[in-house]
Parts: structure tokens; C-alpha cells; sequence
């Protein structure tokens, strides 16, 4: 059983979470993900770690309540248990294997969209952390939704806030903010791109076109999270991989995107006749 230490909102169905796991927050790195269970027969959900304490021995996760499960977790509060909470999984950034003197040296850019800005924060967070500076373009519907700007914005070079209707910073999605700063002459070396599959699929079409080499996180896929179920099995450059357990990040331009939100709307049908309850899912 795993403690819930805090719970606090930060949009309209979108909530954070710390949850007491020692051994997760002692050896959890960007880019990686843990499986957790609210009840001892609930189903595997995976989601990204946003954050660690080693110290307290807290994993902040950030949660939309969209499915049965989540709809379900958003009911529990502080002080409240999961029944499992295990990780971390899947490979950490590949930005943790580069030489931190070659990364001061390269103009690196995120693109996080809606509840992406969870994944990207601890990667700039981990990047500030030494010494290297990154912009990241965040995108959201509107300012109610807006999630982790703050915190984005102590760790970041430049935040570039997006929303689709204006109604806060600049209007437009994250690929018209990009042309932006284009347009006003910046240029980068890498892009690391997490968020909705469309919004990932447009992108990386746009960074095609700007000859930027672009990463992208494909956790939206995964269910079981150990690459046993095949849910999240992708093609990338022509080869068959599953973004749990060779992911999740992976060559945005060798993705095939298409086949990818194919297979990620297998279950909305049966999502959609499922009915929840407090206590469980039937």
C-alpha cells in the first residue's frame, strides 16, 4: 500500500498527486514511468513520473481523469492508499547519456502538450540541474487548463505559453508557435516533443520540414506497461517496437503516427460501456 502525501488540483480534471514510494523516488529517472493500482483489483495504469523527493521518498505524478480508473483515483485524497504503485520502467532520456559539455552547447527545445508538460518537466528540470538551458513551447485549449507554468518557468530558459482559442498568451498551437520563433530567426538542435498523438504527429511533420531533429514520448499508448499485452507495440523506421519496454521515446520522424492512433483507440468503445463506481471498475 502507497500513501497519498497531497493532492491538490491544477485544471479542470487534472490533478496532482504525491504518493510515498520510497524506492521508486530513490532511483526513478526523466523519462520514465511508473504502473500503479488503486485498489488490489483494479487495472495497470501507467503514467509518467513528473517529480521526485528522494528525501521525503515521494513521486509527484499528474493525473486526467479521463478513463474509469483515473475518474476513480480522483476520488481518493491525502492520506488515502494505492494499493500498488511500481516502477520505474521504461528507459530514462536519452539526455542522460550525453555529455553534459556537448549539451550546453546544443539550443535544445520541449513542446509539451496538455498533460505533457508533466513528462517534459523533469527533463528541463534535470537539464537546469546542470547548467544547461532549454526553451519549451507548452500548449493547452485554454487558460483554465493551463498546468505547471510556474514550475516549467524555474527550471526553463524561455517558456512559450500557447493556447488554441487566446484566451491566455500567445494564440495558436505549438506548431504556430514554433513557426514564430522561427520566423524571428531562432534555431535549435533538438526537440523533445510529448502530448497528444495529433499534436505529436503535426509537429514532427513541421520539425521534418525545419531539419530539426525531434524526440518524442509515446506513453499515451501503454496499458499493461510491460510489454506483454502488445497495446503499444509501434512501427518505427519500419521495425515493430513497444513503447513501454523500448520506449518510450523513440525518433519522432520514423514513427508511424498513423498506426499508433489507430491503436490507441482500440478500447474507446470499450471504455465508453464501462460504468464506475466508488470503490472499483465493472
Amino acid at each position: 500500500m502507497y500513501k497519498i502525501t497531497e493532492k491538490r488540483d491544477l485544471a479542470p480534471n487534472i490533478f496532482l498527486m504525491n504518493i510515498e514510494a520510497p524506492r521508486v523516488a530513490k532511483s526513478a529517472k526523466p523519462g520514465q514511468f511508473i504502473i500503479l493500482r488503486n485498489t488490489e483489483d483494479g487495472e495497470r495504469v501507467p503514467l509518467t513520473v513528473c517529480d521526485t523527493d528522494p528525501v521525503k521518498g515521494t513521486v509527484t505524478i499528474v493525473v486526467q481523469a479521463m478513463g474509469c480508473s483515473t475518474k476513480e483515483l480522483a476520488t481518493f485524497n491525502e492520506g488515502d492508499y494505492v494499493h500498488d504503485f511500481v516502477g520505474p520502467l521504461g528507459v530514462e532520456s536519452e539526455l542522460l547519456h550525453e555529455d553534459i559539455e556537448e549539451l550546453k552547447n546544443k539550443k535544445i527545445l520541449f513542446i509539451a502538450g496538455g498533460v505533457g508538460a508533466a513528462p517534459v518537466y523533469p527533463q528541463v528540470k534535470w537539464l537546469h540541474e546542470h547548467g544547461v538551458k532549454a526553451d519549451v513551447i507548452m500548449g493547452f485549449k485554454n487558460k483554465e487548463m493551463v498546468i505547471l507554468e510556474e514550475e516549467m518557468k524555474s527550471v526553463s530558459g524561455n517558456v512559450f505559453t500557447c493556447t488554441d482559442d487566446g484566451s491566455y498568451a500567445f494564440k495558436g498551437m505549438v506548431t504556430a508557435q514554433l513557426e514564430e520563433l522561427y520566423n524571428q530567426g531562432q534555431k535549435y538542435d533538438l526537440c523533445i516533443c510529448i502530448g497528444p498523438m495529433i499534436m505529436m504527429k503535426f509537429a514532427c511533420r513541421l520539425t521534418e520540414k525545419l531539419n530539426l531533429q525531434t524526440v518524442v514520448s509515446m506513453n499515451p499508448i501503454m496499458v499493461d506497461g510491460t510489454g506483454m499485452c502488445g497495446a503499444c507495440r509501434i512501427t518505427v523506421d519500419g521495425e515493430t517496437k513497444f513503447a513501454c519496454v523500448d520506449g518510450p521515446e523513440f525518433d519522432g520522424h520514423k514513427v508511424d503516427f498513423d498506426q499508433a492512433m489507430r491503436r490507441s483507440g482500440m478500447y474507446k468503445a470499450e471504455e465508453a460501456q464501462k460504468s464506475c463506481r466508488l470503490g472499483g471498475t465493472k
